[in-house]
């Protein structure tokens, strides 16, 4: 895992040409798509579901990261992963049976991530750690894009490492990551870095081109 992978939020996109987007982005060197689905009830904003992944699907072959910012979520797994999502992430906050969604996940044949918001300590995450191939810590409150970052977050980053020990688990990062904040994380244990604004700005492939970089290379000096 010494490879920092790069997940551009779709959310930041244009939406009036989202597949075009997708496949610019692919271009530009994202190693993954990140999908953040909201519902406007566990969250305060409304994105998108299932029919819209599946359109943009067949746009890339990268790995579609679907964060699901839902509540419930168990009666929509299935809809996400037909749709085409690959590693489907649900909050802990979001349900009260968590192992229950995590091993649904995983019988639908997809990997099985979980989320925590800034203030949810690390310790909601402890008891389903063996279901788990991505734990995705927000460094924003969830439901829009182009927050601050939450510096305090970074100390829980490096608790998350130390509780995940040798299982091999990614831990990613979602909120106001840009080429300042970038090495912060994955100093502290960070392996996967969303960024929607940081990298759609300029609106060009060229510039995300550019801006992935940027963020690549700062990311990974730290880990060097």
């Amino acid at each position: 895992m010494s490879k920092t992978i790069i997940a551009p939020s779709v959310l930041s996109a244009d939406f009036s040409r989202l597949g075009e987007e997708v496949e610019a982005i692919d271009r530009a060197g994202a190693d993954w798509i990140h999908l953040d689905v909201m519902d406007g009830h566990f969250v305060p904003n409304i994105t998108f579901g299932p029919p819209i992944i599946k359109a943009i699907r067949g746009r890339t072959k990268k790995l579609f990261d679907a964060h699901l910012m839902i509540a419930p979520t168990d009666a929509y797994l299935a809809a996400f992963a037909d749709a085409g999502c690959d590693n489907i992430t649900v909050h802990a906050e979001a349900g009260p049976h968590l192992d229950r969604s995590l091993h649904a996940i995983r019988e639908l044949g997809k990997t099985a991530g979980v989320a925590i918001n800034p203030a949810t300590p690390e310790s909601a995450i402890e008891y389903v750690l063996d279901r788990l191939s991505l734990i995705l810590v927000m460094t924003v409150n969830p439901g829009f894009g182009g927050q601050s970052f939450i510096s305090a977050v970074v100390d829980k980053v490096r608790r998350v490492k130390a509780l995940i020990g040798d299982r091999p688990i990614r831990i990613e990062i979602d909120g106001g990551v840009a080429p300042d904040t970038a090495p912060l994380v994955v100093a502290a244990g960070a392996d996967v870095l969303v960024a929607g604004s940081a990298i759609f700005k300029g609106g060009t492939e060229a510039s995300y081109r550019a801006n992935i970089e940027a963020i690549r290379s700062a990311a990974d000096k730290a880990r060097r």
